[in-house]
């Protein structure tokens, strides 16, 4: 078309002809002008590619502190790796110490020591919040990222004092909220796990002797949990959620502390409408011995999260990832990156992606 002509369509038809545009290659053309960027969040394109958006592939990444502007992603829907630049915003670009701590529902949590803030950062909009830190001492890997519908919270726990106190920063009060900690150890001598959202809280587990606990991300209080552990014999226990429906146990079972094998609980309810535990899977023998072998039993590297449908099990000095496919019930290994250096010993940090393209900040 003659750009004169295409120069002056009116803008509800421009809108019309970009909005039949594939929704990925419109992200690759919005950079074009700001006018085609603007149109992302116009009525008639969220109409048409909000559904669409959710077709989108989900990812794992896997972050190191000794890669900063790239990431590694495994795509879950071709069970393959890709290298990806990341678009960062200046603010983190330009830092040499930003760090991947969090991510929720298309939200990526980043920190920036160098600028004292934290970045809640979506890739495909490209668009972020700045947050600054709070004015307590804490240690990056105590903070979690909770998108919702309406915006997002970050929890914070102090590594301040005898006594831990919690911060949560809601984006939609754009503030802090101080509140009392708690007396149980949950993270000074675990920081690699992170709280795990279920049902409106937040779920830890605590150092030996093991506990449940869990935040109410509204009202600050802490609670332990009232179902009682399915074992005496348990030698680690992680949580993982999907987030709303289902609540998991991992633990390892063995004496000594020393783990003979992995179960993996789900959170029912008995005839009388209590909770318990009730075992749904074990770790193979054999995957269970390589597991615990490449962690040195030093059960404080392990940590676990839900992927689409996966119970994903990592060590933070491990370039693997063990995962089991609830549906299925089977156990898998990912396939190392084949774009890792083999000097990178330790740091391996996972997340769950998946892009949203309306994820708020």
């Amino acid at each position: 078309m003659d750009s004169r002509i295409w120069s002056q369509l009116p803008n509800h038809l421009l809108e019309r002809i970009l909005s039949f545009l594939p929704l990925k290659t419109f992200l690759d053309l919005r950079s074009t002008c700001k006018h085609f960027n603007s149109l992302l969040f116009t009525p008639r394109f969220i109409s048409k590619h909000s559904l669409s958006a959710s077709s989108l592939s989900s990812f794992i990444i896997l972050s190191h502190p000794q890669s900063i502007k790239k990431c590694s992603l495994f795509n879950t829907g071709n069970n393959s790796w890709c290298e990806e630049s990341l678009s960062l915003p200046r603010i983190l670009s330009s830092s040499i110490s930003s760090n991947l701590l969090s991510s929720s529902n298309g939200l990526l949590c980043f920190s920036s020591p160098r600028s004292s803030c934290f970045l809640v950062y979506n890739l495909l909009p490209k668009s972020s919040r700045r947050v600054n830190f709070p004015t307590c001492m804490f240690d990056d890997e105590s903070v979690t990222l909770v998108s919702a519908d309406n915006g997002f919270k970050l929890f914070v726990l102090s590594s301040a004092g005898s006594s831990n106190q919690a911060l949560v920063y809601s984006s939609t009060a754009g503030s802090w909220r101080c509140f009392e900690g708690i007396s149980t150890p949950v993270l000074s001598e675990s920081c690699l796990q992170k709280g795990v959202f279920y049902d409106g809280c937040l779920f830890f587990t605590t150092l030996e002797p093991f506990h449940v606990v869990c935040f109410h991300l509204e009202s600050g209080r802490w609670e332990g949990s009232t179902v009682g552990l399915p074992r005496d014999d348990l030698t680690f226990i992680r949580v993982a959620s999907d987030g709303y429906q289902k609540l998991y146990l991992v633990g390892g079972v063995g004496t000594s502390g020393i783990s003979r094998s992995i179960k993996i609980w789900e959170l029912g309810k008995d005839d009388q409408g209590g909770d318990y535990w009730v075992e749904v899977e074990t770790v193979p023998e054999m995957v269970c011995r390589k597991f615990v072998s490449v962690c040195y039993h030093n059960y404080e590297h392990v940590y676990s999260f839900w992927h689409q449908g996966l119970i994903c099990l990592c060590c933070y000095t491990w370039p693997e990832m063990l995962y089991y496919k609830v549906g299925r019930g089977t156990w898998h290994w990912l396939p190392k990156c084949p774009s890792l250096p083999e000097k990178w010993s330790c740091g391996f940090k996972w997340f769950s992606f998946k892009p949203q393209l309306y994820a708020i900040v």
